[in-house]
């Protein structure tokens, strides 16, 4: 047992130097990440986004990519159709709804 124990000790003393020289790992890569919240969801999110480009907006945006653990909000504003489900012009909606708000998130 006291040989096997012994054995391990040396390979892991050996493979130090090896790690030691071993490059630093890649940077990590730019996260983005889009939500789609909709307009209507009773926080009062849409009003202040879907107006543009606001000191509100900017600061709810934020906001909310705080809470989903990015740095802050990229960009905001009303999604286009072609961005959520529903998106099909020729389907007959089930009832009339505001488009949701889009939040880009970054890192």
């Amino acid at each position: 047992m006291r040989r096997t124990v012994a054995a391990l000790l040396v390979l892991a003393t050996a493979a130090l130097p090896a790690l030691a020289g071993s490059e630093p790992a890649p940077a990590p890569k730019h996260v983005e990440k889009t939500f789609l919240i909709p307009a209507e969801d009773g926080y009062g999110v849409g009003e202040c986004l879907s107006g543009g480009p606001s000191e509100c907006g900017q600061v709810v945006a934020n906001a909310w990519c705080e809470s989903q653990g990015f740095a802050s909000a990229a960009n905001y504003g009303i999604a286009a159709q072609d961005e959520y489900t529903g998106a099909i012009g020729d389907a007959a909606p089930v009832k009339s709804t505001p488009r949701p708000v889009r939040i880009t998130c970054q890192d």
